[in-house]
């Protein structure tokens, strides 16, 4: 009986979405986020959107986002802790309303299962910090065939030479 008792706990809190842990914001299944911090200080650093897509999982309005538009070379890096996600190389016109690239850039996001509107789909974050950034599809280009769907709200844009913002410590 016990072990049926850790699968099922196991099961929802791997689609539970963001955690609060001693305090402090993580998001489940990212064991080894490096930076970590309590609600109220990620309220003090972002929008309110940017904080309810980035740590209440929410979505934003499908064109609501100047990013679409973006096309100059540049990086595009998590809006709550700078890491860089995405190259402009890898940014695509999916006709979704959101920004949508083919390829994260290795290493910066971690997927999971979401299962919170009753359909299994797979979302990603950022792997520094556990912000959600959107969801994966297997519906891209080529050379993945991947579309990674992200919320614009998440991200912030870097243009080529111009100086990357610091990490948030």
């Amino acid at each position: 009986m016990k072990p049926e008792r850790r699968i099922v706990l196991t099961g929802l809190l791997g689609t539970a979405g963001t955690l609060i842990i001693g305090g402090r914001i993580a998001a489940a299944g990212t064991d080894g986020l490096k930076l970590q911090k309590s609600p109220a200080e990620w309220q003090r650093l972002l929008e309110p959107e940017a904080y309810r897509v980035l740590f209440e999982e929410d979505t934003e309005m499908p064109g609501s986002s100047p990013l679409n538009a973006e096309k100059r070379a540049g990086t595009f890096v998590c809006a709550a802790c700078n890491q860089p996600l995405f190259e402009s190389e890898t940014k695509y016109e999916s006709g979704t309303g959101w920004p949508s690239f083919w390829r994260p850039i290795e290493g910066s996001v971690r997927t999971r299962q979401d299962r919170k509107l009753f359909l299994v789909r797979t979302e990603y974050h950022c792997s520094r910090c556990g912000g959600h950034q959107g969801h994966l599809f297997g519906d891209g280009p080529e050379p993945t065939g991947r579309r990674y769907c992200n919320n614009g709200v998440a991200l912030r844009f870097v243009p080529q030479g111009e100086p990357m913002p610091e990490l948030r410590q």
